[in-house]
């Protein structure tokens, strides 16, 4: 009698998570980031440029809590703020809610991606008590919508700015998962069909046929 087994992988976008849940590692979640308005079309085309420095150390600042992000940038008009509705790829989380906690500034030397201050947290220096994050590569961090912008024309030129980045405009796409291709998508072997795929894939799953 033939037996068959199956084998594969699904990548899984958690979306919102409420502000108080510790962000598991290797998920990927929907947060904010402020910015002037002025910046906006630059960070869209070009990317987010890490601080160089903050409560976290070196890193993008974000939060799951868009009244967070409206804080940001300090002493700005609303009006001239935009606030980045984004897909965030946590990595492996690193933990910081009280001051001078281990590894505050240098969790990304202890092989974490993000670090996470989780809200009513012990650092003196966050008054509102809202939690935010610090992630290391902006590459993990994409932008998907806008969440807040009071000039309706300029909301129209920056949601679409975004659709072209997501659609991609590079005119190369990966041969397996069919994605844009701005960066190199390494090509790997399944370790059950041995068959090439891409990590950029959403699903692989595959079959093996077993023989008596």
């Amino acid at each position: 009698m033939m037996s068959i087994s199956f084998s594969g992988w699904e990548t899984i976008m958690e979306g919102h998570l409420k502000s108080k849940q510790e962000p598991k590692q290797g998920r990927t979640y929907t947060m904010y980031h402020g910015t002037h308005k002025n910046a906006a079309k630059t960070i869209i085309t070009s990317g987010f440029k890490p601080s160089h420095d903050g409560l976290l150390g070196q890193g993008v600042y974000v939060s799951r809590d868009i009244s967070k992000a409206m804080c940001y940038p300090q002493n700005t008009n609303k009006s001239d703020k935009v606030i980045f509705k984004l897909r965030v790829r946590v990595g492996k989380v690193k933990k910081i809610d009280h001051d001078n906690a281990p590894l505050q500034k240098t969790w990304h030397q202890q092989g974490y991606d993000t670090a996470w201050v989780p809200p009513q947290s012990n650092i003196s220096s966050i008054k509102t008590g809202r939690e935010e994050d610090c992630v290391w590569d902006p590459k993990r961090i994409t932008i998907v919508d806008i969440g807040f912008c009071q000039d309706p024309q300029l909301i129209q030129e920056l949601k679409k700015k975004i659709k072209r980045q997501r659609d991609g405009h590079t005119g190369n796409s990966c041969k397996i998962c069919k994605k844009d291709s701005k960066v190199l998508h390494p090509m790997l072997k399944c370790w059950e069909c041995n068959k090439e795929i891409c990590p950029y894939l959403g699903k692989h799953v595959c079959k093996k046929e077993h023989h008596p």
